[in-house]
């Protein structure tokens, strides 16, 4: 009897078809291994078309798995650049385990010596890892703190050179996540440290979310990596041991040179002062702020905190403030009005070197 070709035919699997199919499939993946092994052999090695393959796939496999419904979108258009994405986006990254909390890669003291010149095209060399405006993240693993360092500036170009040559290498050993900022003064009336480092503060906050602000003078370098540059439950005065002093503090409320506070005890004290023109107090009106907030100064230890001062004249245009003495003596009184919530610049130029991220500015004149 002859079956009408329309109807369907029921298919009947018979023991050992699925046994089978195995079989083929386990052949199969043979054939394939043994061929890219003798193209491996046969190219002495250099030509890992299988582990090419197997990486590519496991990359691809991670960019969507991390991704979110937008990224997988631009995943798939035409022309998309991954790796610039990636670096656009950190989000999509593969995750890093944290960075320990006390560096491997630290070596302790340091020779500090300013009697060879530096050139800033050499300095860029042994700094492949710093990327344009002088930004740096680890590679191997998660920074446990997004710092930003604020440099207040003006006609420093040749201490500029040295703090640059010493601390990017000091910094990328402490495996921080960081970004170098100089806050040029623009012009040429009475210079006022604090109110740069209040633009430092808000003009890196544009840039990146960073957590914690070191405030360093461009002229003072540590001595020891032990001494990070990172912020701390309490604001941390970092340059404890100057040369300039004998190694010693001059006083017990000294916070100047190299301090760190995070974004929120920076916040909670308002900033610093806008209005300390010329040398000397603001960082006394500072000390003030901090411990009306009820916070107090940490410090790393003596040996520890050791740093050299590039020896120079007093700038132009800086000379001793003679209201100082006053304005220290109200800094309860005014911190709650001047300070960051008051703060008026005028950026003129932002420029991106390969080792830092100048910025000019016009912050007005005394009053």
């Amino acid at each position: 009897m002859h079956k009408d070709p329309l109807l369907p035919i029921t298919t009947v699997a018979l023991p050992g078809t699925s046994l089978q199919r195995a079989c083929r499939l386990l052949v199969l993946l043979c054939a394939l291994h043994l061929s890219v092994t003798l193209v491996y052999y046969v190219s002495g090695g250099e030509l890992n078309i299988f582990q090419y393959f197997v990486q590519n796939q496991q990359d691809q496999y991670r960019r969507f798995a991390n991704a979110t419904p937008s990224s997988v979108q631009n995943l798939l258009k035409p022309g998309y650049n991954a790796k610039d994405q990636e670096i656009r986006n950190t989000s999509n990254m593969v995750d890093l385990p944290n960075c320990p909390e006390t560096s491997p890669l630290l070596v302790g003291p340091l020779r500090i010596e300013f009697s060879v010149s530096v050139n800033l095209e050499e300095v860029r060399k042994i700094n492949t890892n710093v990327r344009e405006g002088g930004r740096y993240t680890p590679e191997d693993c998660k920074a446990q703190q997004k710092v930003a360092l604020i440099i207040p500036f003006r006609n420093r170009d040749e201490h500029l050179k040295y703090w640059l040559y010493y601390l990017h290498p000091i910094l990328q050993r402490q495996q921080l996540d960081y970004g170098v900022y100089i806050i040029n003064q623009d012009g040429d009336v009475t210079f006022n440290r604090a109110k740069l480092l209040n633009v430092g503060f808000a003009e890196a906050l544009k840039e990146y979310d960073y957590q914690c602000f070191v405030f360093s003078d461009v002229d003072l370098i540590p001595m020891d990596d032990r001494n990070i540059y990172k912020c701390y439950s309490q604001p941390r005065h970092l340059s404890v041991s100057m040369d300039k002093f004998g190694f010693g503090l001059p006083y017990t409320q000294y916070f100047g040179g190299v301090s760190a506070l995070s974004k929120d005890q920076f916040t909670r004290i308002n900033g610093f002062p806008n209005n300390y023109w010329g040398w000397g107090g603001e960082d006394d009106d500072i000390y003030n702020r901090i411990a009306s907030r009820g916070m107090s100064i940490s410090r790393p230890d003596a040996v520890t905190g050791k740093c050299r001062m590039i020896r120079h004249n007093r700038d132009d245009k800086n000379d001793p403030n003679p209201k100082r003495f006053d304005l220290i003596a109200h800094t309860r009184h005014t911190m709650n009005s001047d300070g960051i919530n008051s703060l008026s610049y005028q950026v003129i130029k932002k420029e991106k070197y390969p080792l830092y991220t100048k910025i000019t500015v016009d912050i007005g004149s005394p009053r």
